[in-house]
């Protein structure tokens, strides 16, 4: 993606933010914070990636929900409101609510993830984190890059394995599986031997060695500072209103929660802000840009 809009911000700045919603997202089992969280995170990995993102949601994200949200249930019998017996175990509303709470929290997170590696490239990580921990920054953004290489390279691998007659889709589940195991072996041989080569680069680079400099292109500016702060005194308020209670829904043994008040609504809208930050940044550039182009 190009650098545009909350993408082009100091990677600092980019980094508070993916820290800040994950961390929300994975604690918060509010419905209406599930609710912003996953909505957001959707319209902000469109957004990124294109009408792609909702064919990952259909074919991936909404079947893996499913599934988690009917493993609850399904195993977790307390609460006091049974809806029916399925071989003499209740299936009550309680557990059924909190599968349907953890399916739109894994969702979330797993979208948010899919934006933080579209937004956070392995040169930004490097250049945060590279001076204080050299060896796990690179690690990391090694991991970080070969996830959309390891999707590119099996392709490749199986385009040359259906070559030379060994299309991995034809055949017996058997005879699949075989071929299977034989692209993945030549995969992981592939990202080993990356691994090394990138490894040996970087240290005849110097890479990690006490007073090396390194070029960069990212200098924290004015309206970095400006989008830091604003970052921050979202994330205060958002922790106020949990430390509050505010953020709390009782599952067990029976569903109860605060009534809303004005500071449920504080909360509920400084979250929104929060995780609308991109989306609203983006609007903001697209409307300069605009403006710039009517000037002229």
């Amino acid at each position: 993606m190009a650098n545009y809009g909350f993408s082009s911000y100091h990677p600092a700045v980019n980094f508070l933010f993916f820290a800040a919603v994950l961390l929300f997202s994975m604690f918060f089992l509010h419905p209406v914070l599930l609710g912003i969280s996953f909505f957001s995170a959707l319209a902000y990995a469109v957004r990124l990636n294109g009408w792609r993102t909702l064919r990952f949601c259909l074919t991936a994200l909404l079947p893996m929900a499913v599934l988690v949200a009917f493993l609850n249930p399904a195993f977790n019998h307390d609460g006091v409101t049974v809806l029916v017996y399925v071989n003499d175990n209740p299936i009550t509303l309680e557990s059924v609510c909190y599968g349907l709470a953890a399916a739109v929290l894994f969702s979330s997170v797993i979208l948010w993830f899919s934006c933080y590696n579209a937004v956070m490239t392995s040169d930004k990580f490097l250049h945060l984190f590279g001076r204080v921990l050299p060896s796990l920054s690179l690690l990391f953004s090694m991991c970080l890059r070969f996830v959309p290489r390891f999707k590119g390279q099996t392709k490749v691998i199986a385009q040359a394995q259906r070559g030379i007659g060994l299309d991995p889709g034809e055949g017996g589940p058997l005879r699949r599986a075989k071929k299977g195991m034989h692209i993945l072996s030549i995969l992981t041989t592939w990202a080993l031997e990356n691994a090394v080569d990138t490894a040996d680069s970087m240290k005849a680079r110097g890479y990690g060695l006490k007073g090396r400099t390194s070029f960069s292109l990212y200098r924290f500016g004015r309206r970095d500072r400006a989008a830091l702060l604003f970052l921050l005194a979202l994330v205060v308020l958002v922790g106020w209103g949990a430390l509050l209670g505010e953020a709390t829904l009782q599952y067990f043994p029976r569903l109860s929660g605060k009534e809303i008040t004005g500071r449920s609504l504080v909360l509920y809208g400084g979250y929104a802000l929060l995780c609308l930050t991109p989306l609203i940044l983006d609007a903001k550039e697209a409307v300069a840009w605009r403006r710039s182009q009517w000037k002229s």
